[in-house]
């Protein structure tokens, strides 16, 4: 009996606990995640955005756009922060240039 009291204390002696690792690994373990979060996620986020303003920038009249809305219509008037569509024959309205989603034909396809 006295021999298994003894086992016991020799395995709890053997137990170490666990040794952290050095801060600067955790710290390019963490930097590590920062870089393939901002390469998958915020890099094709600020492509994708710059190549909608350089459309919405781009839009004279003529084309053929949706809104974000899903209104079809014709660029009747271009002004600075304004675009005037033309939606159905002698109604037109207007809605601000960041509301426009792409162009008609590209959604369309």
């Amino acid at each position: 009996m006295t021999d298994l009291l003894f086992i016991s204390n020799a395995w709890a002696q053997e137990a170490t606990a666990p040794t952290g690792g050095s801060p600067l690994s955790s710290l390019i373990l963490i930097g590590g995640m920062f870089f393939i979060f901002y390469v998958l996620l915020i890099m094709p986020q600020k492509k994708h955005e710059k190549k909608r303003q350089e459309m919405i920038n781009s839009l004279e009249k003529g084309d053929e756009v949706v809104t974000q809305a899903g209104i079809y219509g014709k660029v009747v008037g271009v002004a600075e922060k304004v675009i005037t569509l033309e939606v159905s024959p002698n109604v037109k309205i207007k809605i601000s240039r960041q509301a426009i989603a792409g162009f008609a034909e590209e959604k369309a396809a």
